[in-house]
């Protein structure tokens, strides 16, 4: 069974969880529900750099713990403090040692938009998102129909988040709705063999037409790939294992902001 076949039966078995746990009501409820969001779309429209989406990931099923000394509050503070335009926080317990809590506890100190990323799948999950804190939320194209992202997308949006809508291969683009799907999201890592080609961003993002805002994910580490993606249509990276695998997250994300700068 291929890695994202085995985290969806993971998920489903989740959602049946949370369903009994939890009502919409129950998520209404909630401190940060009828919050104004941080707008994603904003922050990564910028026409002298490219922005930035640091994220908090302490685990993945290729690499295994990623870093020892994690303390998602300390690193959320110091990508804050440092300029990120955007956190990406990882909840999913199971594989990536997240925890939907990480993403409650750093809204309360947040002054930029937070993506809650994750195997989402169903609406009650969407509604969690917003419940703790979540300004954005990823949908993954390979693991949803086209009638899932519909619904997931308008769920989503209904109350008041926007949505990241990933891919990582040309036979998935038929799924995006372009008056919709507004960012997208180009994952360099194939999801079923987890090699990475950061070439796939230019790739996929020829073949995708109308009017967007494009997200490279993966494989982002050094100044040669942000000087290639510059000449893509990247607005924007999502950069986590470079990010946290330094020795200095504050050095390494203040290099990043220069190596993405587009002001000679």
């Amino acid at each position: 069974m291929a890695i994202l076949d085995e985290i969806l039966e993971v998920k489903k078995e989740e959602v049946k969880k949370l369903r009994t746990e939890f009502s919409i009501s129950r998520f209404k409820d909630s401190e940060f529900f009828e919050k104004d969001c941080f707008s994603f779309k904003d922050a990564l429209s910028k026409d002298n750099a490219i922005s930035i989406i640091a994220e908090i990931k302490k685990a993945s099923p290729s690499k295994g713990i990623i870093k020892e000394d994690f303390n998602h509050l300390k690193i959320a503070e110091e990508y804050i403090n440092t300029g990120a335009d955007a956190i990406s926080v990882l909840t999913d317990e199971s594989f990536f040692r997240g925890h939907i809590n990480f993403l409650k506890e750093i809204a309360q100190i947040k002054s930029i938009p937070l993506l809650r990323k994750d195997f989402i799948i169903d609406e009650y999950q969407v509604f969690e998102a917003k419940s703790n804190g979540a300004d954005v939320i990823l949908l993954i194209a390979e693991a949803l129909s086209l009638q899932q992202i519909r619904e997931l997308t308008h769920c989503a949006k209904e109350i008041g988040m926007e949505v990241l809508l990933e891919f990582h291969s040309e036979k998935e683009l038929n799924k995006i709705n372009p008056s919709a799907n507004k960012i997208i999201g180009i994952n360099n890592r194939d999801l079923k063999t987890f090699k990475v080609d950061i070439k796939t961003t230019e790739h996929l993002s020829d073949k995708i037409q109308g009017d967007f805002l494009l997200v490279s994910e993966s494989g982002i580490s050094t100044k040669e790939d942000i000087d290639y993606l510059k000449t893509t249509k990247t607005n924007a990276v999502l950069v986590g294992e470079h990010l946290m695998c330094s020795s200095s997250i504050t050095d390494s994300l203040k290099q990043l902001k220069e190596w993405c700068s587009r002001e000679d």
